[in-house]
């Protein structure tokens, strides 16, 4: 992923959430997330994913939308969310996650069980940490 910080890469694990990683990646080969923001930034996470986020004008709304196909299920692994760890966020019910993701930045076992964890960054984590609301996801390349 080419943000204007930089770039970071993530790492899928499609054993571990089969259904939820094939939606993103098709996403992502769709150029679903080209020209969204990081609509959500805490010290312990950043978010993106919501279409609305290319719009500045709607900045009020972002985080409140998605592509608008929830995956329908809830994969969940034996993994915990460490520093790096790559998530789908939901409002409370994981089988209405959609589209937006979060990348931990401290470790958050109290996630565990919650989120289903598709994937881990690799390498470029010290951009996730100078990511902040508002930066722009210049382009997002998979590779398989």
């Amino acid at each position: 992923i080419e943000s204007v910080k930089g770039a970071f890469e993530i790492r899928f694990l499609p054993a571990d959430a089969p259904k939820s990683v094939a939606h993103i990646l098709g996403l992502a080969k769709r150029n679903y997330y080209r020209g969204q923001r990081i609509h959500r930034v805490e010290s312990s996470l950043v978010q993106f994913g919501d279409q609305t986020s290319r719009d500045m004008s709607r900045q009020a709304w972002w985080g409140r939308a998605g592509s608008g196909t929830v995956i329908g299920v809830a994969e969940f692994s034996k993994r915990s969310h460490t520093r790096g760890t790559v998530s789908l966020a939901h409002s409370g019910n994981p089988r209405n996650a959609d589209s937006q993701l979060f990348i931990v930045k401290t470790a958050s076992p109290h996630l565990d069980g919650k989120h289903v964890i598709i994937g881990q960054v690799v390498s470029g984590m010290d951009v996730v940490d100078r990511l902040q609301v508002a930066d722009l996801l210049r382009q997002v390349v998979v590779t398989e």
